[in-house]
């Protein structure tokens, strides 16, 4: 999880994402983000994100996004 919210601040700096449950909602990720944030994804924790699973409650919160990743994970 650590290693996600490194690649978050990266991409989108000053954002609480330890707590924050509106990333999506609040406009904190726009779309640009959301596709810097799949391609790390991608790269750093060796999964595909299907285009079905860019929605918003996959990428609301940083819980979100790891319990995805670890799905992506149990499914390879």
């Amino acid at each position: 999880m650590n290693e996600l919210i490194e690649i978050l601040e990266d991409i989108q700096p000053g954002v609480d994402y330890e707590n924050c449950t509106t990333l999506i909602d609040d406009g904190l990720l726009d779309s640009l983000s959301i596709i810097a944030i799949v391609s790390e994804i991608e790269d750093n924790f060796d999964v595909v994100i299907p285009a079905v699973e860019i929605v918003p409650d996959n990428f609301n919160s940083a819980a979100a996004l790891w319990a995805l990743i670890e799905r992506l994970q149990d499914e390879a």
